[in-house]
C-alpha cells in the first residue's frame, strides 16, 4: 500500500497534522474522511463491494465510495476525485452531514474518522477500477436491509453505521424541496 498520508483533525474537525494512513489505522487516531452514497432515479442505493486484497475491509459491500482528502484538497473536491476513481463516475454530490466514529476493523486496525457523507443521483453505469472494487450493484432499500439484517457480516463497519442516518436525512433534504 502507497503510504499517503490522512489529515488528523480534532472533534472540530481543524487539522491538526498528517500521518501515513496506515499507521492512522493502527493507532486508532481520529482523521477526516469522507463517504458518498450514490442512488438511480428509482431510489436504488448504488453499492461498492471492496476489491479483494484492501488492507482491510476486503471483500465487503458498503456504500458508493468512500476514501481520505489528500492534504491541501477539500472535502468535496476529494469525494468527487474518488468516485471517477473508483467507480468511473461523475455527478453532482450534495453534503449531508458530519459524524464521528470509532470501530474495530479486521488485521489489527481501528477506524477513528470524521466521516462527510454526501449524497448524489446518477443513472450512469459504473466502470470500475478493479485495484478499488470487486463489484457493485444498485438494490432496492427493501432489499437492502432485508439482506444487512439476514447477512450483516458482508458489509462494511461504517456503511453499517450509517446507512439509516443517511436515508433519514436525504429523505428529509427531498421533503424540503
Amino acid at each position: 500500500m502507497m503510504q499517503e498520508a490522512v489529515i488528523l483533525v480534532n472533534e472540530n474537525d481543524e487539522q491538526i497534522g498528517m500521518m501515513p494512513k496506515l499507521k492512522a489505522h493502527e493507532k486508532g487516531v481520529l482523521h477526516r474522511a469522507f463517504s458518498v452514497f450514490l442512488f438511480n432515479t428509482q431510489g436504488e442505493m448504488l453499492l461498492q463491494q471492496r476489491a479483494f486484497g484492501k488492507y482491510h475491509s476486503e471483500g465487503l459491500w458498503s456504500n458508493t465510495c468512500c476514501s481520505h482528502p489528500k492534504v491541501g484538497e477539500d472535502t468535496q473536491s476529494a469525494a468527487h476525485r474518488r468516485l471517477m476513481e473508483e467507480m468511473g463516475l461523475e455527478t453532482d454530490l450534495q453534503f449531508l452531514y458530519s459524524f464521528l466514529y470509532k470501530a474495530e476493523l479486521d488485521k489489527g486496525l481501528t477506524e477513528h474518522e470524521l466521516d462527510h457523507v454526501f449524497i448524489g443521483i446518477s443513472d450512469q453505469k459504473p466502470v470500475i477500477n478493479t485495484e478499488e472494487v470487486a463489484d457493485w450493484k444498485y438494490r432496492s432499500i427493501d432489499e437492502l436491509f432485508r439482506d444487512l439484517e439476514s447477512h450483516p457480516e458482508h458489509y462494511s463497519v461504517w456503511f453499517k453505521m450509517e446507512v439509516r442516518n443517511v436515508l433519514d436525512k436525504f429523505n428529509e433534504s427531498k421533503q424540503k424541496k
